[in-house]
């Protein structure tokens, strides 16, 4: 089965709200945990992908971030073609590439290279975001108005990465031909509007961004254009998952994510540190609520619990597919939060 077919499965396009119903897929910033390294990290990452593989993921992603301490995702592109060497099913992509940091000759060329390599398994999701902060942008040699021509770069993008063409002088070699499946990510409604317009399957950031989770949602749905690509409508929506076997263990393996936030807020590592047994101490009253609010579509707890919230957000949206991002200290309890995902999405 090609890549666009599987995004415009009918049993998929219907609008169903079933969890059992829909695909699972999960994003991954190669966290760097606090007394372990960067390498142990990616080792971690590769381990993590292999077992969501065995599990059933339909993909692994990894996201383009600069200049923060604690995520080691910043070479998406080599970590990518790290990953898909080390699987063997599971579509391994960006979530994402940062279009405007890059010119679109050389992500062509990349995932160009990627595909040719592991034929049928690359994606390449864009967000036009910096992926850091306004001294990354300068060094990156970006400017604050390179993400206007986001649109004409996605453009250009599907160009050298589909048929050659009569005449045509610029071309991608590796990367011409091969029709690497593109996404339009977003946290706001820029992008919605833009995937509905172009016909490209959209991915929602709730995971970090839920406010206007369901305005976006709708709005691409509501204005989609078929294209050549997709048929109807596809929605990923990001959304934090941690289960355990009870709701006390998931809310304690929860507050190493809650860490992970609250240090975003003040400017600190982004290392994932172990969990504790309460967040009372560790921050501030509008800490506690700021934190709450970036993780509010966030489904945390046993198993019924879980899947009562994730019902709920599909109930919701309509997505088409879950991608999860599991913020868990320990690595056994970060796999074994996905096995019980896995095994809710069977029932």
């Amino acid at each position: 089965m090609s890549s666009t077919e599987s995004l415009t499965t009918p049993s998929l396009l219907s609008g169903t709200s079933l969890l059992s119903d829909i695909r699972l897929s999960m994003l991954d910033l190669v966290p760097t945990r606090t007394g372990y390294s960067t390498a142990d990290a990616i080792r971690e990452s590769v381990a993590v992908a292999q077992h969501v593989e065995q599990l059933g993921f339909e993909r692994f992603w990894l996201a383009e971030h600069h200049n923060i301490e604690g995520i080691a995702s910043s070479a998406t592109a080599v970590l990518i073609g790290h990953i898909a060497g080390h699987t063997q099913r599971i579509r391994v992509g960006s979530g994402g590439i940062m279009l405007p940091n890059h010119p679109p000759l050389v992500v062509a060329e990349q995932f160009g290279t990627l595909a040719t390599m592991y034929p049928d398994r690359i994606d390449l999701g864009l967000g036009r975001a910096p992926g850091s902060d306004q001294a990354t942008m300068r060094a990156l040699h970006r400017r604050p108005e390179d993400a206007e021509d986001f649109p004409q770069q996605v453009e250009q993008l599907q160009q050298l990465l589909g048929p050659m063409q009569h005449g045509q002088k610029l071309k991608a070699i590796p990367g011409a031909d091969t029709n690497v499946p593109i996404w339009l990510l977003g946290s706001s409604l820029f992008s919605a509007q833009l995937a509905a317009q172009m016909g490209l399957p959209y991915a929602f950031a709730s995971h970090f961004a839920p406010r206007m989770m369901l305005e976006a949602v709708n709005l691409y749905k509501n204005n989609f254009r078929p294209s050549a690509t997709l048929a109807e409508p596809y929605v990923i929506i990001g959304v934090p998952v941690v289960v355990a076997d009870t709701e006390q263990e998931a809310q304690l393996l929860a507050t190493s994510g809650q860490q992970k936030i609250l240090a975003l807020f003040r400017g600190q590592s982004l290392s994932l540190n172990p969990p504790v047994t309460s967040m009372d101490g560790h921050w501030l009253p509008h800490e506690q609520q700021g934190v709450e609010q970036f993780l509010s579509a966030a489904a945390i707890g046993a198993p019924k619990q879980v899947k009562a919230k994730l019902n709920a957000l599909l109930a919701q949206t309509g997505a088409n597919e879950l991608m999860v991002v599991t913020d868990v200290y320990e690595q056994s309890a970060r796999h074994h939060s996905l096995s019980l995902l896995a095994e809710l999405a069977k029932g």
